[in-house]
């Protein structure tokens, strides 16, 4: 079970509460989490990963075990403590201004 936290606005879309629950099928990755995520709660597709090129939005960070794993890979395994659920994958809004 993949435990995934949600930044409020995208929690609101997904009308869920907290951490959402995932179960994956196969390694834990970046394309797996989303796309478990976009299955369960289809009305997060586009909101996350551009809907044609499945890339990361450009205001959108991932992190997982005080980590930041925006930039890698979307098929590098996750680190084993997200794997085993001990762990939350966060997806961050992140904030630009100046």
């Amino acid at each position: 079970m993949i435990r995934v936290v949600l930044p409020t606005h995208l929690r609101t879309l997904a009308r869920v509460k907290g951490e959402v629950q995932l179960q994956l099928d196969g390694q834990a990755t970046q394309r797996a989490v989303l796309d478990a995520l976009e299955a369960k709660y289809p009305m997060l597709r586009g909101t996350i990963r551009d809907h044609g090129t499945e890339r990361r939005r450009p205001f959108v960070r991932f992190f997982a075990c005080g980590e930041d794993l925006s930039h890698e890979s979307p098929d590098t395994p996750l680190p084993e403590m997200i794997a085993q659920g001990a762990e939350p994958f966060f997806v961050i809004g992140a904030i630009a201004g100046g």
